[in-house]
């Protein structure tokens, strides 16, 4: 049986894509005249009618500031902020809550991470990334090595998207402090093999900081299983609202890096002579938080969790699946990214379009896609292109969506021949 078909009768048996596009009403429009067709999901995935419940929910009946507030509605806001920092917890299977750290977003929490362990840095170390990262895993770690003079050392990758493993291994060595490294790559869409890098990166004491920002939408990460020392990712990209993500912390290790922001919250006590810190996680939390985004992404989180997670998977790998069987129906198009293990990510060119038109000309079309460098410009390098246009494709997506992208390429292809 074909992974088509495999992934077909999942969906069948347990997941209703129909029942599911209901719970997402921004789906529903017409853009330019045309039913919009969202295919640009790596860059933020939309909300279902329970996350902007939840929400619309709290500012009606609940908010206030949380922590310290000595009346109901301040101790309805605390137990539902706080309450979401359990269902993060739950869902990463971290040890404890006090691991779980509010940040506006994965660039923030790497910036926290980047920052905090500054001081363990001296001139010669090495901070390994890899070439397929974000920038936001890459130039935090340049800023902090402009200030410690540290080194930036990229991992390469195979030409069909994979980590190069041998360069991997032959780079991690004694003046290695820090790997940090994507669990899935926003352009490619190729899964790493995060386990077995955090495993030897942690028998030579070399401290695993994993952006999970693409992962997290398409499976649930291990804390424990996978051990690692930091976590991070954003809730908007995990059908939940802007504005805050999460950083999960090996509790040790919280406890011993300093602050990343002072004010409000983070404090013990505070005098003009000294000012201690707070407890973990609220160390790292200085002023109000985002409460109605935290109770958001709890939301987003649950929801995601009610559905069948195995017939999701299937679903999503059958539209993957369409899409790569579709490619040879336009003429000059080829794919950039081709891992064996990769999530439902499609970054392609056209011979003879920029990337830009193919977006525009497509958006005509009521197609969304995203078109550019994808904040990935050493990538971009590596294959010698200035960027790519991609297609991302969630759980509430069809597979008469991924023919109507392919019937718009073709119909921009033939526009240009």
């Amino acid at each position: 049986m074909s992974d088509l078909s495999v992934a077909n009768n999942a969906s069948k048996a347990g997941f209703d894509v129909a029942a599911v596009r209901r719970d997402f009403p921004i789906l529903s429009q017409q853009v330019n005249g045309k039913p919009l067709v969202y295919l640009d999901n790596g860059a933020s995935a939309q909300k279902p009618v329970a996350v902007l419940d939840a929400m619309d929910r709290y500012y009606r009946e609940m908010h206030s500031n949380v922590h310290r507030g000595a009346h109901s509605l301040g101790d309805r806001a605390t137990t539902a902020f706080e309450g979401a920092r359990e269902t993060v917890r739950r869902f990463l299977n971290a040890e404890s809550t006090r691991q779980i750290i509010w940040t506006r977003g994965t660039t923030e929490a790497i910036n926290l991470v980047a920052n905090g362990l500054a001081p363990r840095l001296r001139e010669g170390d090495e901070i390994l990334v890899s070439h397929m990262e974000h920038h936001a895993n890459i130039v935090p770690w340049q800023m902090v090595a402009e200030r410690t003079g540290a080194r930036v050392v990229p991992v390469q990758v195979h030409p069909n998207g994979e980590l190069d493993l041998d360069s991997f291994n032959s780079l991690l060595g004694e003046r290695t402090r820090v790997l940090a490294i994507t669990h899935v790559s926003n352009v490619l869409g190729t899964v790493n093999p995060i386990a077995p890098l955090i495993e030897q990166a942690k028998a030579r004491g070399v401290i695993t900081v994993v952006d999970g920002a693409q992962a997290v939408p398409h499976f649930r990460p291990d804390m424990q299983a996978l051990d690692c020392d930091f976590y991070t990712f954003s809730s908007h990209k995990l059908f939940g609202p802007t504005g805050i993500g999460v950083l999960y912390g090996r509790e040790q290790l919280l406890e011993e890096i300093p602050p990343y922001q002072g004010g409000g919250e983070m404090i013990e006590r505070v005098s003009f002579e000294r000012t201690t810190w707070n407890t973990l996680p609220y160390k790292f939390e200085a002023g109000t938080p985002a409460i109605a985004e935290a109770v958001g992404l709890g939301a987003a989180i649950d929801y995601v969790e009610g559905l069948d997670r195995q017939a999701m998977e299937a679903a999503e790998a059958a539209l993957l699946t369409r899409a790569n069987d579709l490619v040879g129906t336009v003429p000059g198009m080829s794919v950039i990214g081709t891992a064996q293990n990769k999530v439902p990510v499609l970054s392609f060119k056209i011979e003879g379009l920029h990337p830009s038109d193919i977006g525009t000309l497509l958006d005509q079309q009521g197609i969304a896609i995203r078109t550019g460098h994808h904040c990935a410009m050493p990538l971009m390098d590596f294959y010698g292109v200035p960027g790519t246009a991609r297609a991302s494709f969630a759980f509430y997506n069809t597979l008469e969506e991924v023919d109507q992208l392919f019937t718009g390429l073709q119909k921009i292809q033939r526009l240009f021949a």
